[in-house]
């Protein structure tokens, strides 16, 4: 492909004008910008998140957290409105202040603040704090403020969670131990109301309803012997009536032997068979029976047919006593086998009751245990915390005074210019030829109207035209030259100072200046 420098020289001659009106114009611009924005001081500060001082095996600190995490948190507490607010108008960080809004002047600080957090796996974590500002006094003690405010906050949110921790834990400590309480007090109103059917006496009450079964089998089979000895000594006495046989007086031994069965008898309804007040009665009675039985024989051969008849009717009588006796005994065994019964009956259910509010107390006595424990570390945890023992953070590098301003970098805002402004200049120019269709050399004629000219008469300007021309284009510079940075300057005294707008608009694209 073959180009035609000379062709596109004297075009870019002959649109010179357009290039050079836009170098200068962006140029002049940019010159403008540099020297008309104010001068911007930095002040950074670097903080450190420190380890733990104490080994977490000796005494785990109760508040745990990333590090990444709580450097954010802290970040957000120093970026609050209020904060903001009460920093900017006690430091006067801005000029006009005093006719700023809230929100200008808040989002003027942010804009003018960087937080970054730095660190990784394995290595330190760093939280740099940067602030521009018109002065360098200004900067650092705003710099110097945000850093006491972080290490206030990281003081705060430590003590404040460990405090959380301690108060939480002793409540609960409260809680349980009131649960407790109650359930104690369940299980000993329950034990109360069914005292006679625990599962812990299940074993004595199965040993007594055994002896009580004894008993009354031993009562049954004394009854029928007392019954087949009544009849017998009734078929005697009618014998003996029949034959005309009289009555016998009544010893004093044979009284004390009927008195003595009848508190054999009692004993043996209130005691078991093998007490000692029952064996001691058994042989009192076995002693006055004998003697009644020698003296009834006695009697009998001395006093004549009368007395053996009253003899008869005094061991009747002793023996329908002793019947009477032991079918009262029958009576009472047979209710307290019922009710033992009942109560052994009863035994498993009491059991299922009891042993659901036991494991209930045991569970709770459980997390009452584990919530002691914890409250314990909580205290020390605290403890740590109060003493600043715990991870904290600290200062690294406080916020020094810069030597000279950061921004701007009028160089570079020159330098930029005017490379934009050229970049711009060879836009316009190529953008004007390609807009360009009319027929300007012979190959146009060649490739529009596949015609071949003979000649070329170039068009000559006349020295009015071209003195009129370079008159248009000298005031276009002057205009450009003057006017551009007086309109710059204008706005920037009279309608909002340049950096302003430039924060605002890098706001509105959301790139930081």
């Amino acid at each position: 492909m073959n180009l035609d420098l000379a062709f596109y020289f004297a075009v870019f001659r002959r649109r010179l004008p357009y290039f050079l009106a836009t170098v200068i114009v962006i140029t002049a611009a940019a010159l403008a910008v540099a020297i008309v924005l104010p001068p911007q001081y930095e002040s950074e500060a670097k903080l450190l998140l420190e380890s733990s001082q104490i080994p977490d095996a000796m005494a785990a600190p109760t508040v745990q957290s990333a590090s990444l995490e709580k450097l954010q948190v802290l970040e957000q507490r120093l970026m609050t409105r209020e904060n903001l607010l009460q920093i900017a108008r006690a430091r006067e960080v801005f000029k006009d202040i005093e006719e700023m809004t809230p929100n200008q002047i808040v989002g003027a600080m942010i804009r003018q603040t960087d937080i970054s957090i730095r660190g990784g796996q394995q290595q330190a974590t760093l939280m740099l704090i940067n602030f521009t500002a018109r002065s360098s006094e200004v900067a650092s003690a705003v710099v110097s403020d945000y850093v006491e405010l972080v290490l206030s906050a990281d003081v705060d949110v430590r003590v404040e969670a460990a405090k959380d921790t301690l108060d939480f834990f002793q409540q609960e400590t409260t809680r349980l131990s009131g649960l407790l309480s109650q359930l104690s007090a369940e299980i000993l109103q329950y034990q109360n109301a069914n005292a006679d059917a625990l599962p812990d006496t299940l074993q004595f009450r199965m040993t007594q309803l055994a002896q009580l079964q004894e008993r009354l089998a031993a009562s049954e089979r004394e009854i029928e012997l007392s019954s087949d000895q009544k009849g017998r000594l009734n078929a005697i006495f009618d014998a003996a009536v029949s034959a005309g046989i009289g009555a016998l007086p009544q010893t004093d031994e044979a009284r004390q032997l009927s008195l003595l069965r009848d508190q054999l008898a009692q004993a043996r309804i209130i005691y078991s068979e093998s007490n000692p007040r029952v064996r001691i009665l058994e042989e009192k009675v076995k002693v006055l029976e004998d003697t009644v039985r020698r003296q009834t024989e006695t009697g009998a051969s001395d006093a004549g047919p009368s007395g053996a008849t009253t003899t008869l009717k005094f061991q009747i009588a002793d023996i329908e006593t002793k019947l009477t006796q032991l079918e009262t005994q029958k009576q009472e065994l047979s209710k307290q086998i019922e009710a033992l019964k009942d109560t052994i009956d009863r035994t498993p259910e009491v059991k299922i009751g009891l042993d659901g509010l036991e494991r209930e107390y045991a569970n709770i006595q459980q997390q009452y245990n584990t919530a002691v424990a914890n409250l314990a570390s909580a205290s020390t945890g605290e403890r740590i915390e109060v003493l600043s023992k715990g991870a904290r953070v600290s200062l690294l590098e406080p916020a020094t005074r810069p030597d000279g301003p950061s921004k701007p970098k009028r160089r570079r805002i020159a330098l930029m210019g005017l490379v934009g402004g050229i970049g711009a200049g060879l836009g316009l120019v190529l953008l004007i030829e390609l807009l360009n269709r009319s027929v300007r050399r012979p190959k146009d004629l060649i490739d529009s109207f596949g015609i071949m000219p003979i000649a070329t008469i170039p068009y000559m300007q006349t020295p009015g035209e071209i003195q009129a021309r370079r008159t248009i284009i000298a005031m276009t510079l002057v205009i450009v030259g003057i006017g551009l940075p007086g309109a710059v300057y204008a706005i920037h005294t009279y309608y909002m100072p340049l950096d302003q707008i430039l924060a605002n608009i890098a706001a509105r694209l959301g790139v930081r200046l």
